[in-house]
């Protein structure tokens, strides 16, 4: 009896860890081809916005993983890939903003103002995507974020109907990146659910559509 239920509780691991890694291989796999050069971004046409995914910000900088983030969405701008940007990030307390501090990034290397959207409720990832569809009527988007982070994104974005390409930030050793990437994992296998589910983003909100006035979701 002991023996039996050892062996079923091994079963059991073995059969989660090929599912975990199952799925992480899946949605990398399926989004592969999404993700493009800054090159054959300029080649495409009608794409709605530029969305640049949030991450960490210390004081009244940028971490040095927005900053490659936020310099590549500048440089898709400034190539013509699409008229405007979203940025998209956690505004959720008074105290910690990233979509403020990343239009004043983007204002000070000369984007005007009108063109830069805040998603102040992208409070994740499948958060960003919902509400880049949802309110902002975006329907053909240039994300981005890290190669390690564009796959969820991406898999998000054709779950929702959103037709999503993403182009990689500079590539960059950040620290705890070994951490990161194994964290990723079960992100990936989380938003793969989610994106079966498709539940409501945390916050949704009125639409302020991309294709009129950024200023409109200017909170200072």
């Amino acid at each position: 009896m002991k023996k039996k239920f050892i062996i079923g509780i091994v079963s059991f691991m073995i059969l989660g860890i090929i599912l975990v890694f199952g799925i992480n291989f899946y949605v990398k796999l399926s989004t592969k081809n999404q993700m493009i050069t800054l090159d054959k971004a300029k080649n495409l046409n009608d794409v709605d916005c530029i969305l640049i995914l949030g991450a960490g910000v210390w004081g009244d900088k940028p971490s040095p993983m927005l900053k490659d983030r936020l310099d590549k969405g500048i440089e898709l701008y400034k190539e013509g890939v699409a008229p405007k940007i979203i940025m998209s990030g956690d505004h959720g307390r008074e105290d910690y903003d990233e979509v403020n501090l990343m239009k004043k990034y983007a204002i000070e290397e000369g984007i005007p103002s009108e063109d830069i959207f805040m998603d102040h409720a992208g409070f994740s990832t499948y958060d960003s995507i919902y509400r880049a569809k949802e309110v902002f009527k975006v329907k053909k988007i240039v994300v981005v974020s890290q190669k390690f982070h564009l796959y969820r994104a991406l898999y998000i974005s054709k779950a929702l109907d959103v037709k999503a390409y993403g182009v990689m930030a500079e590539p960059t050793k950040y620290s705890g990146q070994f951490y990161r990437e194994l964290r990723e994992i079960l992100a990936r296998d989380k938003d793969f659910v989610k994106s079966i589910l498709k539940p409501k983003s945390t916050y949704v909100g009125e639409s302020i559509p991309v294709s009129g006035n950024g200023d409109e979701t200017n909170d200072k």
